[in-house]
């Protein structure tokens, strides 16, 4: 299990883009699913989400292992990743896209985030989700939902690899959120990912600023025209981007 902290400066500048804008970047590098499907934020923070992986996997419940009892035991893996998730990591649960039954509740997801950490995610739903909404800390999943999860889900593993909304990942990898959605990039991609995406942003910007002044997007968006090129730069320097 790691539990290194991530870079820095990294993180500042991955606090700074779109997960659309990182999305482009690792198509590049022909990774074309690190996108989570299907989770959105409960509640919109106005900013990034990001910090290395955590990881929760759950299975599908046996009765007979899935009483409520099984909540008195201090090593649940749900309760034990709650408690040992490390501060600034996110965590991230593979609920099988499941929201039939909570991935976590209110309590659990306030524990977590007086305990440090950077945000959560579920493929499948939370209970007490209006509460969750309210928390200073970034959480995303599928839908609200109810019932606990031991009626469907069995917590069986915690910080393996694992799929969340049919992304692969891995712990250590860095999620970034935003007010739209969640993508995983592999860990030692971060760096680099981080500042191509600073430099993408710059140009979006510039991009959209033109087009709202009445530019065409043919030659601008993508720049495949030269004097797009220079009017970037000129922007950059007025800008001190």
């Amino acid at each position: 299990m790691s539990d290194t902290p991530m870079n820095p400066e990294t993180k500042s500048k991955l606090e700074q883009v779109s997960v659309a804008t990182l999305a482009t970047a690792l198509y590049k590098r022909g990774l074309r699913h690190q996108v989570i499907q299907d989770v959105r934020p409960l509640g919109q923070k106005g900013r990034n989400m990001v910090g290395p992986a955590f990881t929760l996997r759950y299975m599908p419940a046996r009765e007979d292992r899935n009483q409520l009892v099984e909540f008195r035991n201090p090593d649940h893996p749900q309760r034990k990743a709650i408690e040992t998730c490390p501060p600034g990591h996110v965590m991230v649960m593979d609920s099988r896209k499941s929201a039939q039954a909570a991935s976590a509740g209110d309590i659990l997801i306030t524990r977590l985030m007086v305990r440090g950490g950077a945000g959560v995610v579920t493929d499948g739903g939370f209970r007490d989700a209006m509460n969750i909404a309210k928390l200073d800390m970034p959480a995303y999943h599928s839908r609200p939902s109810s019932p606990t999860n031991l009626t469907t889900n069995e917590a069986i593993d915690i910080n393996v690899p694992i799929g969340c909304g049919d992304a692969p990942v891995f712990p250590g990898d860095i999620v970034v959120g935003d007010d739209d959605s969640v993508i995983i990039i592999p860990a030692h991609l971060a760096d680099e990912i981080a500042d191509e995406a600073i430099e993408m942003t710059a140009y979006e910007d510039f991009a959209l600023e033109q087009v709202q002044n009445g530019q065409t997007i043919i030659g601008l968006y993508p720049a495949t025209q030269e004097e797009n090129l220079e009017k970037f730069a000129e922007w950059r320097k007025a800008n001190n981007r």
